[in-house]
This record gives structure tokens, sequence and C-alpha cells, in this order.
């Protein structure tokens, strides 16, 4: 049976038949006659990787959108232009990515800062942009602890501002922001071994990529933080509240002071703080959710162009 793109419906996760369902990738392997697998040959591993964290991140209609690159993907594996797809991608998660969020932690001039660096297409490139995302990743270190606030003393508190936190990471973890970083982390070390002619100079050429990949990674969780923190920190404090309430007496839940929390936690029992904390994720989740809908919809949108440009990639430098 042939591939009907016009009616096709893209699924999430990888399919033991195409009877079961095809991602995108698998549905790629069935377009170019190859057996069913959502890891075709036919296709560059950098665009395969980001292909299949995007399909799996986007919900079941967004998904959709994904069909026009089905038959644009057959062909790339071994062209190449993997290099040139890598640092693509490693300059999106730099000049585009990390700058959103930025942005929406309060941080214009770091943002700033980073959209004006030099495309980064070389290691002499990557090079010289690293000091510059090492201070951004300083900055927003500085901004997420600001945001978390002093509310945490305590352990209890402490795991709390945590959940938070790693909520506003996830939340922010959209669709895009997941492929690209997958693209990115699977291909940059083999792209930039096969592309250095010793083995020196790959382990060189390794190590000033995970540098920089690790430091924009961190600098953009850190800036989602500082701009979920508020959002997320508020609703962090209401739920924990309401849960301290119900599990030691509105007494306890009304009192202000951190003994008095902290006498709350002692006396709830396993069960009741397990709920709180329950309950604190959810809150704290949704909350950093809705701060963050705008800059996850704006690099959603960047993304479906950057995942066209890496298709067929201008070759650059090295």
């Amino acid at each position: 049976m042939s591939i009907n793109l016009d009616t096709l419906t893209l699924a999430k996760g990888a399919h033991d038949t195409r009877a079961d369902g095809v991602c995108l990738l698998e549905a790629v392997a069935w377009f170019a006659g190859q057996e069913h697998t959502d890891y075709p040959p036919c296709v560059s591993p950098v665009l395969a990787a980001f292909g299949r964290t995007w399909n799996d991140a986007l919900d079941d209609t967004t998904r959709q959108t994904l069909r026009p690159f089905i038959p644009l993907l057959p062909g790339t594996a071994d062209d190449g232009l993997d290099l040139a797809r890598s640092y693509l991608a490693l300059d999106w998660l730099v000049r585009t990515y990390t700058p959103a969020f930025l942005d929406a932690a309060g941080l214009t001039g770091r943002a700033a800062g980073l959209r004006g660096l030099a495309p980064l297409t070389s290691t002499g490139s990557v090079q010289v942009a690293g000091p510059a995302i090492a201070a951004v990743w300083a900055a927003a270190r500085a901004a997420a602890r600001d945001a978390a606030g002093a509310a945490a003393g305590d352990a209890v508190w402490a795991a709390a501002r945590a959940a938070a936190r790693a909520a506003a990471r996830a939340a922010a973890g959209d669709a895009a922001g997941d492929a690209v970083w997958a693209a990115a982390r699977d291909a940059a070390g083999a792209a930039a071994r096969d592309a250095a002619g010793d083995a020196a100079g790959a382990a060189a050429r390794d190590a000033v990529w995970d540098a920089v990949w690790a430091a924009a990674r961190a600098a953009a969780g850190d800036a989602v933080w500082a701009a979920a923190g508020a959002a997320a920190r508020d609703a962090v404090w209401a739920a924990a509240r309401d849960a301290a309430r119900a599990a030691a007496g509105d007494a306890a839940g009304d009192a202000a002071g951190a003994a008095a929390r902290d006498a709350v936690w002692a006396a709830a029992g396993d069960a009741a703080r397990a709920a709180a904390r329950a309950a604190v994720w959810a809150a704290a989740r949704a909350a950093a959710r809705a701060a963050l809908v705008p800059v996850v919809t704006e690099l959603q949108a960047s993304a479906l162009a950057l995942f066209t440009a890496m298709i067929h990639p201008e070759p650059g430098p090295v």
C-alpha cells in the first residue's frame, strides 16, 4: 500500500507496524520505500534527531503540520551537510532560543548581546562566543536565584522551590526547543569529528562544542525559571498553604512564621506531605506554562523555519 500524504495522520512515538500508526520518520521510511523504522537510513541523523523529538513533543493536531517535510527528508543522509546543520542548530539555540527567554526574564541587554554575536558557523566563531555565553549564564543564574526568593529556607520549602523550578523548565521544554537540543546534541560531536583531520583537532572541536552547548542550555534553563519564577512562586505558596491547612488545620496553615510552617510539615503525615508536594508541583507547572506561552509560541514558528533551512543548508567553514 502506498502512502497518501493528504490523508496520513502522524502519531506519537515509534510503532511496531504501519498498521499501528506512523510518526514523522516512519512516514519518511514509508515514502522512501524502505522497511518500517523510525531510523530510516536515507535521512541525515541530525534531521532525524530533530524530527523524532519534535514529532513526539507536539500535540496531535500540531503534529500534522510536519507532513510537508516527509518528501523533503529522503536523500539527506551522507550528503556532507551534517556539520552545517549542526552549526545551524547551535546558532539557533544561542542566538534565538536563549535570548527569547532572557527577554522574558527581563534580561534584555543580555538577550541583545547574544543576538548580536556573529553567526556560529565555525569552530572559531563558537570559541569567540564562549565568554559571552558564559557571562549570560552567570546573569541568568543570578536572576533565577532572585526569582526563587528567600522563602525556601528549610529542606521542605527548598524542595518546593526545586519542584517549581523544574516545572518551569519542563513547561518551557517545548517541542521546538527539545527538538533542536536533540539535533545539536546527537550530531555535533560526530559531525565535528568527521570534519576534523586528526584526533587532536577532533578533541579540541568537541571540547569547544561541549562547553558552549552546556553553557547555552544552562543559561536558557535559568532564564526560563527567572521568567516564570514570580508566577510559579506565587502558585507554590498558594498550593502549599492550602495543603498545609488540609494537613494540619487552618490555624497552622495561616501562621505567618517559618517556624509555624515547619511545625505544620512536621505534624503532617507522609500522605499529607506527598499530597502537598503534588499540589505544589501541579500549581507551579501550570503557572510556569501560562507565563511562558508567548515565548514558546514564538519559538515554535522560528523552529519550523530552522528545520526547513537545515534540510538544504549552505556548506560553510569548519
